[in-house]
């Protein structure tokens, strides 16, 4: 993007690539979150296709009018 630009180059000699180091921290970051949120399978024990979620599962926003709530 900027390396035709001499202010950049400057920049980059006395403070070196941060856009490029920002970019490498993110993608280590990101491959990291992979490992951490992948849902865990037992150890030994053959793969197990996943299940489709059920309707229903999970939380579920419900309407509920403003104003006194019956008893």
């Amino acid at each position: 993007m900027f390396q035709d630009s001499p202010i950049y180059d400057r920049l980059i000699a006395e403070c070196g690539d941060v856009p490029a180091q920002v970019r490498s921290e993110a993608e280590r970051l990101s491959r990291e979150l992979e490992v951490v949120l992948r849902p865990t399978r037992p150890l030994g024990y053959p793969h197990v296709p996943e299940r489709p979620p059920s309707p229903g599962a999970g939380w579920q926003r419900t309407g509920v009018l403003p104003g006194p709530r019956p008893h």
